[in-house]
């Protein structure tokens, strides 16, 4: 059976590459309308062509989403042409790789304006639309970085903790003022996408996703399982729950495992080009598609996704998947701690 048309306005951030551009993907079909927000021009413009070639429609809009005033001139664009959006995912970012010894204070300052502000300024742009009409769903696109720390990362990471905050926050107003309005945050394991590749690194070496890795439209499908079912947060992969819940139980182990292991995890063994162009003030160009350079290393599905999106309703399942879970993760742990 075909994937089903989403009825409805979608925005999407960072829709050029990379799980924006397996999200587009997600949401295309007969009828679609999508309003794709990104920097690269060639790259939105080939996201504009797939969604048209799929029977849908789609408005291409360079956006800075580190300025607030772009956004909403985009979000006003989306709405004059297709009607406010019921769904805005909040999917841009950017990072450095980079000791925090060696970052320069405007790098950390671009990375928390793309990858934190922008999320703030999309999630805005859309209450604006959403608030007065009592309906719409906005999707943060998370991290399990978004609870615990790694090594190498730290303006990425304290941008995604930052959305963590920023989004329990506005959840609590939505709750307080009795609005339809869902916010909803998926938290992402290791993906195979482009930004390795692109993003601004001072490692010797060339980085690469801390395995096990999968693909973008592992993370496509939980975004869109998002959209339609009212879920507060949704972990998607194995990974995900064990650095989450393993945080909870043994930070301190985490940070001395993470010290020795982080940093060749997240490096190959290629040599890194310190000349290569990166995006952390202007896009790379060309259409760099959603796949990054690691397809025989990653998994095209997540039994952990799975789960999530079939378990049965009621407190009492409830209860007893998250004591599976934490059950899971302790054994994880205690396998590690014994390694």
């Amino acid at each position: 059976m075909g994937k089903q048309p989403f009825a409805g306005v979608v925005v999407i951030t960072g829709a050029s590459a990379g799980v924006g551009r397996a999200t587009v993907r997600a949401f295309s079909g007969p009828g679609a309308k999508i309003g794709l927000l990104a920097r690269g021009r060639e790259g939105l413009e080939a996201t504009r062509c797939e969604v048209e070639a799929c029977g849908g429609e789609a408005l291409a809009l360079p956006t800075d989403v580190a300025d607030s005033d772009q956004v909403e001139a985009a979000a006003a664009a989306v709405e004059a042409r297709f009607g406010p959006p019921d769904v805005w995912i909040n999917d841009a970012m950017t990072s450095v790789f980079s000791p925090v010894k060696d970052l320069l204070p405007e790098e950390v300052r671009r990375v928390t304006e793309v990858t934190y502000l922008g999320v703030v300024y999309g999630t805005m742009a859309a209450l604006r639309r959403m608030l007065p009409r009592n309906r719409g769903v906005i999707i943060q696109v998370g991290s399990a970085l978004a609870y615990r720390g790694i090594p190498l990362q730290a303006a990425y990471c304290g941008a995604k903790h930052a959305i963590q905050g920023f989004t329990e926050s506005l959840r609590c107003e939505l709750i307080h003022d009795n609005s339809q309005v869902r916010i909803t945050m998926v938290q992402m394991p290791a993906l195979n996408t482009p930004q390795f590749g692109w993003v601004k690194s001072r490692l010797p070496h060339k980085a690469q996703p801390v395995p096990p890795i999968f693909q973008p439209e592992v993370a496509a499908q939980a975004i869109r399982f998002a959209a339609a079912h009212a879920r507060r947060e949704i972990f998607v992969g194995g990974s995900t729950v064990e650095a989450i819940e393993g945080n909870k139980l043994a930070p301190g182990w985490l940070d001395h495992y993470l010290a020795r292991t982080g940093y060749a995890a997240q490096q190959t063994d290629e040599p890194e080009d310190p000349n290569r162009p990166d995006n952390l003030w202007r896009p790379v160009e060309g259409d760099r598609g959603a796949h990054g350079t690691f397809d025989h290393r990653a998994s095209p599905s997540s039994r952990e996704l799975w789960l999530a999106t079939h378990r049965p309703s009621g407190n009492q399942w409830i209860t007893i998947g998250a004591a599976a879970a934490g059950a899971a993760t302790l054994v994880a742990v205690a396998r590690k701690l014994a390694a």
